[in-house]
């Protein structure tokens, strides 16, 4: 076996493991994924002001993602980006980003990792948005 066919079998094999690879990522990422639940809904969203004030709101809803439910009630405005909607004013207050502000969203006081139009609802759900500074 010269060296050239030796190498090309490299290159298959090292494909092969990372299409398998890729295969079994994509997997674990649909069997993690949260779906969104149908149906009415009752969610708790909690406002925490930049001066510390919390005003706590309670939502009746049908939609399946928080962000289309707190757009529908007027609490929140934002931009459009390439991961959904970045919110930039809740509740009347507006972030400033010289500032490095921004509205941090939790449910249940852990830090989500989607935004608001990709993050999915269920009945008795807690969410806090923080206005935060700092990056």
């Amino acid at each position: 076996m010269n060296i050239k066919q030796h190498n090309t079998k490299k290159i298959i094999i090292a494909l092969v493991l990372l299409i398998i690879s890729v295969a079994v990522l994509w997997g674990i990422y649909q069997a993690t994924i949260k779906s969104p639940v149908q149906g009415d809904k009752t969610i708790t969203v909690e406002v925490i002001h930049k001066d510390g004030s919390l005003i706590s709101f309670e939502y009746h809803t049908d939609r399946e993602y928080l962000g289309e439910t707190l757009t529908d009630e007027g609490l929140v405005s934002g931009e459009s980006g390439a991961y959904g909607m970045f919110i930039t004013t809740v509740d009347g207050e507006t972030a400033d980003d010289s500032r490095q502000e921004w509205w941090c969203i939790t449910k249940n006081q852990e830090q989500l990792n989607t935004s608001a139009d990709q993050t999915p609802i269920a009945d008795g759900e807690k969410y806090e948005l923080t206005l935060t500074t700092g990056y």
